[in-house]
């Protein structure tokens, strides 16, 4: 069967096997290297509840979740990422993804006792983007917290919202996804149509998984969501009552993207956290889909504060199947960060023209300044 993963190909055939009905996010398997300080950091700091945890492995969920885990710190020599895990919609789709992946030439393995605790039958692939994805239904349930207010912190991580993808082909990753029934509910275009970063979703929200622009494949971040705005500025204050605010890359604020509040933290090995919330509902089938000029700086941040660089450079290595680090292809367009960073007067916040004005504003205000 021919190898249909390349990184140079310009596209990824679709499949005749039918994708796996994907229902959402739910963990990612780090490797850290440095199980106790990266305790300190999850538990300690963002106050994940410890759900499991033996010498090689520590297993974290958020307040809202009633499965076993939506986060596994895994000890290791090298910091890296070992699976982006979805949950499917029933246990005969995990079928599905053998069929769907073996078809595009992946790699493919099957384990029914679960790759890690509390997860049964599941399917692990390299995907035809590089990345480590797993599929699986059947897990061990949980106390879900929502009602335990007793234990809820200031800054309470509710729920995992998201991955954060870095791809060399934005496009490519675009087509594929979406075979594998993801829908775009937002882009970043420039005039030429040249696409830097798309978010797709399957449940109904911005998104389950974005792909951004850059050498990949690579893991930007992974997102867990707190119920309001305030709790992401008591993480802030706590960050700093412990002196470790410079574990803060990026923010407190709002994206125009997704509309969401956002924090951006870094972890002991330096995987990015986000820290996010109040985005929207995409869930009717008419959606529209929201695209943003790459060169609007309120894309990035509703307030048009700049984009730290290393936001757009630094990434955390994916491994494959064997746990071996995945080679990265370098983007051969020019990144966001090539056109937006350092380009005096190439970015703007509001358009000189009336007509990319909000509608209220047109015949009122140009350039912010009264007519």
């Amino acid at each position: 069967m021919p190898d249909m993963t390349d990184p140079t190909a310009a596209t990824i055939p679709t499949p005749k096997s039918p994708a796996p009905d994907v229902l959402r996010c739910a963990y990612m398997e780090l490797v850290v290297t440095d199980l106790k300080r990266s305790r300190d950091f999850y538990v300690d700091v963002l106050d994940l509840v410890v759900t499991h945890e033996d010498e090689d492995a520590i297993y974290l969920r958020s307040m809202e979740e009633f499965i076993h885990h939506n986060l596994v710190l895994r000890q290791g020599e090298a910091a890296a990422v070992a699976a982006f895990s979805y949950r499917v919609r029933s246990p005969e789709e995990l079928d599905k993804a053998e069929a769907f992946y073996t078809e595009l030439g992946c790699p493919v393995r099957r384990e029914k006792n679960g790759f890690v605790k509390g997860i049964g039958d599941s399917v692990r692939v390299q995907d035809p983007l590089g990345f480590p994805y797993e599929f699986f239904y059947d897990v061990e349930h949980v106390e879900r917290l929502a009602w335990r207010y007793d234990l809820y912190s200031p800054g309470a991580l509710v729920r995992l919202d998201h991955f954060n993808q870095v791809t060399p082909d934005v496009p490519k990753a675009v087509g594929y996804m979406e075979d594998l029934g993801f829908r775009v509910t937002e882009d970043i275009q420039d005039a030429a149509g040249t696409t830097y970063a798309a978010w797709m979703r399957r449940k109904p929200t911005v998104h389950d998984t974005a792909m951004t622009g850059g050498a990949g494949p690579r893991m930007h971040h992974v997102a867990f969501a707190t119920h309001e705005k305030h709790n992401i500025l008591a993480i802030c204050d706590k960050l700093g009552a412990l002196r470790l605010s410079d574990r803060i890359e990026r923010g407190p604020g709002r994206h125009g993207v997704s509309n969401a509040f956002y924090l951006y933290l870094r972890d002991p090995d330096g995987h990015r956290i986000e820290i996010y919330t109040q985005d929207y509902y995409t869930g009717d089938p008419d959606n529209p889909v929201v695209t943003w000029d790459v060169h609007d700086n309120q894309r990035r941040d509703w307030w048009g504060n700049p984009v730290v660089p290393s936001w757009y450079t630094e990434a955390s290595t994916v491994l494959d199947l064997d746990g071996q680090p995945v080679s990265t292809t370098e983007r051969t367009d020019d990144s966001e960060m090539d056109v937006t960073i350092g380009a005096d007067g190439f970015s703007y916040t509001r358009k000189d023209d009336e007509e990319s004005l909000p509608e209220w504003k047109q015949g009122e205000y140009k350039l912010g300044h009264q007519l």
